[in-house]
């Protein structure tokens, strides 16, 4: 399975110490960026990711300091579903009932080993399909403005 990661400043460790975890457990993991602590905009993180994910051939990780601005950021794009998750039934569910391909964290919400297993019930959960799947049909054609 192919992980796309991306970070601004405020989640650069964590996603240094997810990238390792990822590999050693055999992932093929690909860092959109951002490759230093210094002070960056998420959004263009958060697009980076989103764009390697709407084609469907990768899930994605983003990591902000609150995982909020992220998922805001990677929702906006067609195809995405990002799902801001601080425990790991929230990513379970978020993957069986949701079909979520892009997980947020929060580096100054969650600690690494909290962060670790959010991941690794994020990616190890399949989607359900039925039911769920006629939702997700109709949540990508609702209009933009309601």
């Amino acid at each position: 399975m192919r992980i796309v990661l991306g970070s601004d400043h405020a989640g650069f460790v964590l996603k240094g110490q997810l990238a390792a975890h990822l590999e050693g457990q055999g992932y093929h993991v690909e860092d959109l960026g951002t490759h230093s602590p210094a002070s960056c905009d998420y959004p263009l993180i958060a697009a980076a990711v989103a764009r390697q994910v709407q084609g469907g051939g990768a899930m994605g990780i983003l990591i902000c300091g609150s995982g909020i601005g992220m998922s805001m950021a990677a929702n906006r794009f067609p195809g995405v579903r990002a799902a801001l998750c601080t425990n790991e039934y929230l990513a379970r569910m978020s993957r069986r009932h949701n079909d979520a391909n892009i997980l947020c964290l929060g580096e100054r919400v969650i600690g690494v080993d909290l962060a670790k297993a959010i991941t690794e019930a994020f990616v190890s959960t399949p989607f359900e399909g039925d039911r769920h799947l006629r939702r997700i049909q109709t949540l990508e054609s609702l209009p933009s403005t309601l």
